[in-house]
């Protein structure tokens, strides 16, 4: 399995590289270091939420409704900071999380206890909570006006080099890294993605885990709330709308089987990398911006198409085996 991963992100790797020398040979200025820690801070949202989305879709599960939670998220912090400015912003933050947690744990027990799949439960909580924003903010903005400057500092922070926004992606990626690989429930998330039913015989709750990879995700993107808005000094109902399918893009590419079980942070952050290089170069290449679609189509239907060559070609060897051994 170590091997496939590697594969992947080495293959994955090298094709941002490629995509960063012919961009080169266009725009040379766009692989100079400054510019390339732009277009990764860019690119941090992306990464937080694949990370969440990744959880999710290692245990058999998706969750559609990433980007509704960080817009209703982000509107509700956005108008607390209106209402309450002197609000410490470590609460605000707190708030976010808490109330993302709050909306990935109503997917997780719709799934766990109700058994509707979360492809079903996600496509409605996303409409409704679209919904709950525009009926919070009597379909209004939240401009920057009306935002405090503390509020829009956090993510625009420079630390050693980066904005606060990349160090939130970071931070991210070590902690949920540590997770999947250090942590009893990682490797639940693993099994019950796997085989559920071997899960089961092993004690393992695979409503219970998939509860937890939904509150994880829902975390992620309250998070992603806070930091979307804040950065953009705006906060509106259609915020990061269609952004869940970006989402879904990044963790495919970056080698996240969708029929579960099989994935790494790595592969979702270099999902979301390529996204993002391929997002920031096209308008530089004097490309249309729509062609991202495309270009994001193509490379799921290809992820896709080459977890499922992986897996059916290690299905035929292990058939052999036993062929040969009977």
């Amino acid at each position: 399995m170590k091997s496939i991963f590697s594969s992947r992100e080495a293959i994955l790797s090298a094709a941002i590289l490629i995509a960063l020398g012919l961009i080169a040979t266009r725009f040379p200025a766009f692989i100079e270091p400054k510019k390339l820690l732009a277009v990764f801070n860019d690119t941090s949202p992306l990464i937080i939420l694949a990370i969440g989305q990744m959880i999710v879709i290692l245990t058999k599960c998706i969750d559609l409704s990433v980007a509704a939670n960080l817009a209703l998220s982000g509107m509700i912090v956005a108008m607390t900071n209106g209402m309450a400015p002197d609000l410490p912003i470590a609460i605000l933050i707190l708030i976010a999380i808490g109330i993302g947690t709050f909306l990935g744990a109503l997917n997780g027990l719709l799934v766990w206890k109700l058994r509707i799949p979360s492809i079903v439960v996600t496509l409605g909580t996303m409409t409704i909570f679209r919904g709950i924003i525009f009926v919070i903010s009597d379909g209004k903005w939240v401009n920057a006006h009306e935002m405090t400057p503390a509020f829009k500092a956090v993510p625009r922070e420079v630390i050693f080099g980066l904005p606060g926004l990349s160090w939130f992606a970071i931070f991210a990626v070590i902690v949920f890294t540590i997770l999947l690989t250090r942590t009893p429930l990682g490797r639940m998330f693993f099994a019950v993605g796997s085989n559920p039913n071997a899960a089961v015989y092993a004690g393992i709750s695979v409503g219970k885990t998939q509860f937890w990879a939904f509150v994880f995700s829902g975390a992620l993107s309250g998070l992603a709330g806070y930091l979307w808005v804040a950065r953009y000094s705006v906060a509106y109902v259609d915020i990061a709308i269609g952004f869940e399918l970006e989402v879904v893009a990044a963790c495919v590419i970056g080698g996240v089987a969708i029929s579960g079980g099989i994935g790494s942070i790595a592969g979702a952050v270099l999902g979301a990398l390529f996204l993002g290089v391929i997002k920031n170069a096209l308008p530089v290449i004097g490309i249309s911006p729509f062609w991202q679609m495309a270009i994001s189509g193509s490379a799921i239907i290809v992820a896709i198409a080459l977890n499922t060559r992986a897996l059916r070609k290690k299905g035929r060897v292990i058939l052999k085996s036993a062929e040969a051994q009977g």
